[in-house]
């Protein structure tokens, strides 16, 4: 008996363990950052200017950009404004139908009393099958994203080409909010103003994610989400 109840108060030591320790886990995750999907990294610093050498000359090679030339983005370290302006609608619809159906029919109307199996007329057969089958489907999707986020470039392709990649943070009532966009974009696409619409950039990656109390009461809980995945209905 002594050795039960033992048993029975390591158990319920053990259980509590367990459940301090997955709240102090859950308490040092409160508002974990989200993943994301976008270009890595995220930002770029510029490369170091080379050194100025004293000739007495205005203009110096690598040191800043010309005097005629306009402030678009073109190297890894420059900004640049992506407009937002998604809008998607998509629409689908399905029907679909079968109809088969079978008569089988068979019987003995009359025998001479002298045949074999004679006490058999008058017996008849019937078989039928039938089978029909009917499905509908529909689907439909609207999204629309607007805004806009300065984006940093990383990297610059071969052919002129940026790709640019970064991320907005909001911090609201206690939650956060991230805005992340990363994509190639063609320099020829820049306006004079610095900024491009996000419809011309290729490999666009678009998140908006959230972190804090608000986001996880918007989420399933990990024992429901335990039970759906083991429920086979």
């Amino acid at each position: 008996m002594d050795l039960i109840v033992r048993a029975s108060s390591i158990l319920a030591v053990t259980f509590v363990a367990v459940i301090l320790a997955m709240l102090v886990s859950s308490c040092a995750q409160v508002q974990p950052t989200p993943p994301t999907a976008v270009h890595q990294p995220m930002t770029a610093r510029p490369a170091a200017a080379p050194e100025r050498v004293a000739n007495g000359a205005i203009w110096q090679p690598g040191q800043g950009r010309s005097l005629l030339e306009d402030r678009r983005a073109r190297y890894v370290g420059d900004v640049i404004t992506i407009n937002l302006v998604e809008r998607t609608s998509a629409q689908k619809n399905a029907n679909s139908s079968a109809n088969r159906e079978s008569r089988l029919g068979a019987g003995i109307t009359a025998a001479s009393g002298n045949l074999p199996l004679s006490g058999l007329a008058g017996l008849s057969a019937e078989a039928g099958t039938k089978s029909a089958f009917e499905g509908k489907g529909a689907a439909a999707a609207n999204n629309a994203f607007n805004g806009t986020i300065t984006v940093t470039v990383i990297d610059t392709l071969a052919n002129g080409n940026l790709l640019v990649s970064g991320e907005k943070m909001l911090t609201i009532n206690q939650g956060n909010e991230f805005i992340r966009f990363s994509g190639v974009v063609n320099a020829n696409n820049i306006s004079a103003s610095n900024t491009v619409q996000s419809t011309q950039v290729a490999d666009a990656r678009i998140e908006y994610r959230g972190s804090g109390f608000v986001e996880e009461a918007n989420s399933m809980g990990w024992l429901q989400r335990f039970f759906n995945f083991i429920n086979p209905f």
